[in-house]
């Protein structure tokens, strides 16, 4: 498959869990699976930044799960997956030389990851009574299993 494909995966990762995307993607680089070396990016296999972002990840996953964070379709929520999108695919771009190629489709993969996945949550949701932490928890385990899958077939 192509990286732009994958780079817009990575970008749908980014839309169900922001810092979900960059996290998988810094693991990814400092264990080898892909190569940053030479680029503007090569400081995501530096050791901090995976610790860094592992810690920040973490967070996101339980604040996710509290009644006071805000929709992910807010512009601050929205924009910061467009953000960490467009960056992680890019990432994945600049592994195969097409990083504005792997930014781009990074950011349409954050854009249909962040809607589709706030339709699919309330959906499901609305299925099972209205609870939303088993769902919560699924969209978790997609964007950690999905995002490890995607950056290990580059």
């Amino acid at each position: 498959m192509s990286v732009l494909v994958f780079a817009f995966l990575i970008g749908v990762i980014a839309g169900l869990r922001a810092l979900m995307a960059p996290t998988v993607v810094a693991w990814a680089a400092g264990l080898g699976w892909i190569s940053l070396e030479g680029s503007h990016l090569s400081f995501v296999s530096v050791p901090v930044t995976r610790y860094v972002l592992s810690f920040l990840a973490l967070g996101e996953l339980i604040n996710d799960k509290l009644p006071k964070t805000p929709s992910r379709k807010v512009p601050p929520q929205f924009i910061a997956r467009v953000v960490t999108g467009s960056f992680s695919g890019a990432a994945l771009g600049a592994s195969q030389h097409a990083l504005v190629g792997g930014l781009i489709a990074g950011a349409m993969g954050a854009v249909a990851g962040t809607l589709g996945g706030a339709e699919c949550r309330a959906r499901l949701v609305k299925a099972t009574g209205g609870k939303d932490l088993p769902i919560a928890l699924l969209e978790d385990t997609i964007a950690i299993v999905g995002g490890l899958l995607i950056v290990s077939r580059l």
